[in-house]
């Protein structure tokens, strides 16, 4: 198994394809991660991201994360076990859409070891954010659907 953002094992050029459903809003460093799947595709080939709305999620009490945040984990080489989120996961998390935990006691169990498990959202992301991500990344958009 090799992690999302750690594929520099795979030779370049290689894939007509990448699909990444609901794995961005879990990297520490989302634009590490998608600099290495624009990588191996080749010319011509698509990224397809499937991205949770924070309305949809139990993210909805959080704040959208700016491209300038997602930058700056860039520029810093951001790692998974990365904290900066975490007492705001803590605090807004909304426990009710979140039918992976029972209590209040048990999600803090599960964050304290994020950097192991990978079941937090560290970003927030919305239409406008993808949307900037992707122009930050100089892809283009074929296709937006919500």
């Amino acid at each position: 198994m090799v992690d999302a953002a750690a594929i520099r094992s795979l030779p370049s050029d290689t894939y007509d394809f990448v699909l990444s459903s609901h794995n961005i809003e879990h990297l520490a460093n989302p634009i590490a991660a998608m600099g290495e799947w624009l990588r191996v595709l080749r010319d011509g080939s698509y990224l397809v991201l499937v991205v949770p709305h924070k309305d949809g999620t139990f993210d909805h009490r959080r704040p959208i994360t700016a491209l300038s945040h997602l930058i700056e984990d860039y520029d810093a080489c951001t790692a998974e076990d990365d904290t900066t989120h975490l007492a705001e996961i803590l605090d807004l998390h909304d426990l009710t859409k979140d039918p992976s935990v029972s209590s209040l006691a048990e999600f803090r169990e599960i964050a304290i070891r994020n950097a192991t498990e990978r079941r937090l959202h560290h970003h927030v992301f919305d239409t406008r954010l993808v949307m900037q991500l992707l122009d930050y990344l100089e892809c283009r958009s074929v296709m937006f659907t919500f």
